[in-house]
């Protein structure tokens, strides 16, 4: 009997990953049959550590246009790029998939759904981290992937097995799935406030308020700048990416900024073009040592201080009242790559009450944020627990403790 890394319960065995699978390799061309459908699975079709199978997308072979692999039922896929993410496809039906994929045919001794639930295990993700090669696109080394070691115990035990693991992760799932109906009704709560704020365009205002379009009290203010011409200099880069993420500006240095970006300078509101489903708004109301600059995705607004304050704008470009006055007016590819016209945006209007009641209402907004705050921050803990629940299970189920 192999020693691996922990003492295994009497009858089970460890084994290599390579004494198990059948190490396939069916490479297709799609494109050779341009009108036949394929099911397709690629790698953003899947979700960090998603448990279940993602499913069908029929994508015809003229769409295709370099090599797939082929695979069947009772196949299973492993993810090699960025293994922490833990990509893994227990296959119930025929397709292709991406060459990241490794398709694996577990022999008679070892389940599908057993192998899947192994290979997305914590036990075997520490592994896979630790025996990657390349920094940016780390991969897998695949001699240490079939080298890697499996607890394997008799057929009736990794069915029992499966089927508890399974009911325990369906649990999790469920309580994942409130956790987002939650994460929803905090969204909703916040746009329900601004709502109540900010009357429709068009509807009878306040006395002392008015319509105005954007343009007329925030000037569009469009400075481009190319840090790859400084030498070694840090900046602050404001992008998609890191809003969608709650993080902060990035500090990059200006050799890892790859091309032009916009200057950004304090009391601007950083409002996003792309995908007009998704309110994005940044508001710079500090300077920094660094030079600020921001992803072309972003238009810079700079307010009138004398009629329109930076917090105040910073609330009406959030709301989804404004985003229904512009997101008809786009160009470009459908869905997320979606981009709202500039122009549209400038003319757009927006209710201008007094400076001083710009300040109550932004008053009131913040207060009903930092509710929305709280309420997200007790969703990401829920979540961080889920998680380490998840992978205690698993852990639990390969030492034969469950």
């Amino acid at each position: 009997m192999t020693d691996g890394p922990y003492k295994l319960p009497p009858g089970w065995r460890w084994v290599r990953l390579g004494e198990v699978v059948i190490r396939q390799s069916d490479v297709i061309q799609p494109s050779k049959e341009p009108g036949k459908l394929f099911n397709y699975i690629g790698l953003e079709h899947l979700e960090a550590s998603q448990w279940t199978e993602p499913g069908e997308n029929w994508v015809s072979g003229a769409e295709i246009r370099s090599s797939r692999i082929r695979f069947r039922p009772g196949y299973v896929l492993y993810a090699k790029l960025r293994p922490y993410l833990n990509k893994v496809v227990v296959c119930s039906k025929e397709g292709i998939a991406s060459t990241e994929f490794v398709p694996m045919v577990p022999m008679k001794e070892v389940l599908p759904d057993y192998l899947g639930a192994y290979l997305r295990s914590p036990l075997f993700v520490e592994y896979a981290t630790h025996n990657t090669s390349g920094s940016r696109m780390p991969r897998v080394r695949m001699d240490a992937l079939w080298e890697a070691f499996i607890p394997l115990p008799p057929l009736e035990e990794q069915r029992r097995i499966v089927v508890k693991v399974d009911a325990l992760m369906a649990r999790v799932r469920e309580a994942r799935r409130l956790r987002a109906e939650a994460r929803k009704d905090a969204e909703h709560f916040m746009q329900a406030a601004l709502a109540e704020v900010f009357p429709c365009p068009g509807a009878a205002l306040p006395q002392g308020w008015q319509w105005v379009r954007l343009g007329e009290v925030a000037e569009h203010q469009r400075l481009s700048i190319d840090p790859r011409s400084f030498t070694d200099e840090l900046f602050l880069l404001y992008s998609i990416p890191a809003y969608d993420n709650g993080q902060k500006p990035e500090e990059l240095y200006s050799k890892q900024i790859r091309s032009s970006k916009l200057l950004i300078q304090r009391g601007q509101c950083l409002f996003s073009k792309l995908n007009p489903r998704i309110p994005r708004v940044w508001v710079v109301r500090e300077t920094t040592v660094h030079r600020q600059v921001a992803s072309t995705e972003f238009m810079p607004l700079k307010p009138r201080e004398d009629v329109l304050s930076l917090d105040y704008l910073g609330k009406v470009l959030f709301s989804k009242r404004f985003l229904d006055q512009v997101r008809g007016d786009v160009k470009g590819a459908t869905g997320s790559r979606q981009r709202l016209n500039p122009n549209t945006i400038l003319t757009a209007f927006i209710p201008l009450p007094p400076l001083e009641e710009q300040r109550r209402i932004v008053a009131y907004l913040n207060q009903v944020q930092q509710q929305v705050t709280a309420l997200k921050q007790a969703q990401a803990e829920t979540e961080a627990k889920l998680k380490r629940l998840e992978q205690a299970i698993l852990v639990r189920a390969f030492k034969g403790e469950l």
